[in-house]
């Protein structure tokens, strides 16, 4: 396994490192490894520079907002990817990949069910978050792996990294995984479910 030489990696690593911290850096890193794994495993051929570039932009917003809109932190990072990918001279549809596979990453059973630059990328979101899979993967590989980028204590900093990213915009939460996080971090802070909105729509049956 080896991170694709090409100029736009070469950019977006030293921009990650620049704007995120070692904590995401670190993580988006395993992300990027632990997907190849399970291409391999499951007989995927992901484009590696495609998928490199969606492990390393895919928690950029939750610390770098890509712009005033307030909007779930995937679909900031998933813009922030795309903008850095057509600006670059890639393709649409690679940028729309790259895009798709940011923006689904906490969306079960979906990403995996689609190309595979999105389901490796979502399967090594899966693996590093939640350890899903991890007992499948060659334990030689994944030593190598975390001696160059280590957990430390990443359950509690990446929660705590989590909360930050979604505080303060609460209503994006709403219907997401990232709900979850928020009820159980923030004091006070209470999700709407489907059947309360279902029962309080303005239908009168």
């Amino acid at each position: 396994m080896e991170i694709p030489e090409t100029a736009a990696v070469a950019e977006a690593t030293r921009h990650i490192q620049a704007t995120t911290g070692p904590l995401i850096y670190h993580h988006s890193r395993r992300v990027f490894f632990f997907g190849l794994m399970h291409a391999h495993k499951l007989g995927m051929k992901p484009d590696p520079e495609l998928l490199y570039l969606a492990a390393m932009f895919h928690d950029t917003g939750l610390q770098t907002p890509f712009s005033d809109t307030e909007q779930r932190f995937e679909v900031d990072g998933a813009d922030h990817a795309r903008r850095f990918l057509l600006d670059r001279g890639f393709s649409t549809s690679a940028a729309e990949t790259v895009w798709t596979a940011i923006a689904l990453h906490t969306t079960p059973g979906i990403p995996d069910r689609m190309a595979p630059e999105i389901a490796a990328t979502y399967l090594g979101v899966l693996t590093d978050v939640l350890g899903l899979g991890l007992d499948g993967l060659e334990q030689g590989q994944l030593d190598e792996i975390l001696a160059v980028h280590p957990r430390g204590d990443f359950k509690n900093e990446f929660l705590r990294a989590y909360v930050d990213g979604l505080k303060n915009r609460p209503e994006t939460t709403l219907g997401t995984v990232n709900s979850d996080v928020l009820e159980h971090f923030v004091p006070g802070f209470q999700r709407v479910t489907t059947v309360e909105r279902v029962v309080n729509s303005p239908w009168p049956s």
